[in-house]
């Protein structure tokens, strides 16, 4: 097997990002994820590695995370993002889609699961789409909230600037 490599990496201060997400919704609510050490939750998905389909990236990462079977639908968005952590400004492209996980659904346990990944203990939550609970849950980035509550009929793609001043 060949050696894997994410597609993340610095540059001079910066970091470059190419990440795949899950759009989980059953019953008026999604599924996000918190890792441990993280004041901000996420949608589940991770790093695109080198030489493999998006597609196919978000399934082997649902697998890793949820350890549960995922059936991956269409592409919802892209998404370019530019935000800063810890220091280092990142220029992030995303590839959102629409995911089932089949079986599975809200049932009001918090966190909903929790899984080791990569020396981290992640956890997941069923959030409510309604009622600011995903602002209260600091889901990233930050334009996901209305774009999860406000779904398009075809796919668009999103650039985001939360940076602020230079």
């Amino acid at each position: 097997m060949s050696a894997r490599h994410v597609i993340s990496f610095p540059i001079e201060g910066q970091r470059f990002n190419f990440r795949v997400a899950g759009v989980i919704i059953v019953d008026g609510h999604v599924l996000v994820c918190r890792e441990d050490d993280d004041g901000y939750t996420m949608l589940p998905g991770g790093r695109i590695e080198l030489g493999e389909p998006s597609g196919l990236s978000l399934e082997r990462e649902m697998e890793e995370e949820l350890a549960m079977p995922a059936n991956i639908g269409p592409m919802i968005a892209t998404s370019e993002s530019f935000y800063r952590r810890e220091d280092e400004d990142f220029h992030e492209l995303g590839f959102f889609y629409e995911v089932n996980l089949p079986g599975q659904a809200p049932n009001g346990a918090s966190p909903w699961l929790q899984r080791p990944d990569e020396g981290h203990i992640l956890s997941f939550y069923w959030v409510p789409l309604e009622r600011g609970e995903l602002e209260r849950f600091n889901l990233l980035p930050r334009w996901l909230p209305d774009f999860l509550r406000n779904l398009p009929d075809a796919q668009v793609h999103i650039a985001h600037d939360e940076r602020g001043p230079a």
